[in-house]
């Protein structure tokens, strides 16, 4: 079945549409954008040159992609947008498309946009991610795979959101937030290893117990963070996302997020 455009769509006939791709009406697709199987755009949205979306996605109404990002050094290069696999984007969502710094935007496979995100220009947003209403967030951001973040966020440029965390709603997020953990209070501090999240996601109980054990030497060992890295990579058995946890603080450019009793 080829794609279904409303009369009342405007895409160009450059745009390259897979099979069951629909388009509904006053939707503007422009020249250099590629839309996979079965993904339908609502009403009103804006699909911008160098944007790609992927499969059975569905874009709700008035959600823009692939605009060109606000950033004053921007000068027109040639940049992207890309967006996986089942993923919704809710209505009046934001995204922008990269600058020279990293040429592309991109929101991974499964996610979860909800109503007014706004993802600004060279963020990556891994899988299975889902961001409530109104998460704001500014340039170079990352966000790794299934992380939550509540509505109301406004998120620091080049902060990074591990994988499996989840933060609250409304709370400033202007330090990087570790994998599996709870984020919550202001300012913005460690509350926790997300359990019922892991729980859910099937992490084995040794796991859940090796990463409140790290934790805890992390946080409340009244060592710095190097110290207590330090102690932790002296630790005999180092699992995978142990690793990952200590891999994640060592490329953080901007720290980790301060634990408050």
């Amino acid at each position: 079945m080829s794609a279904t455009i409303h009369p009342n769509a405007i895409v160009s006939s450059k745009a390259q549409l897979g099979e069951n791709v629909t388009i509904g009406p006053f939707s503007v697709v422009e020249d250099d954008v590629i839309i996979l199987d079965n993904t339908m755009l609502q009403s009103n949205n804006y699909v911008a040159n160098g944007t790609r979306i992927g499969k059975n996605c569905r874009l709700f109404h008035g959600a823009v992609v692939g605009m060109e990002p606000q950033d004053l050094k921007y000068s027109g290069e040639k940049t992207g947008t890309e967006v996986g696999d089942y993923t919704t984007i809710r209505e009046y969502v934001t995204i922008h498309r990269g600058t020279d710094a990293h040429y592309k935007t991109i929101v991974g496979r499964h996610c979860f946009i909800m109503a007014y995100v706004h993802i600004a220009h060279d963020c990556v947003v891994g899988n299975h991610v889902i961001l409530a209403n109104a998460v704001n967030m500014a340039g170079h951001v990352t966000i790794e795979d299934h992380a939550i973040v509540g509505g109301m966020s406004p998120i620091h440029q080049f902060v990074r959101i591990g994988r499996h965390s989840m933060v609250g709603g409304g709370f400033r997020v202007s330090k990087d937030v570790p994998p599996y953990v709870l984020a919550g209070q202001e300012p913005l501090s460690f509350q926790g290893l997300n359990i019922v999240g892991l729980r859910r996601r099937n992490f084995s109980a040794e796991t859940i117990e090796g990463l409140e054990k790290m934790y805890h030497t992390l946080y409340q060992s009244k060592l710095n963070v190097s110290q207590a890295v330090e102690a932790i990579r002296k630790e005999e058995h180092l699992t995978s996302e142990i690793r990952h946890v200590l891999d994640f603080i060592k490329a953080s450019s901007r720290g980790i997020i301060p634990f408050r009793s």
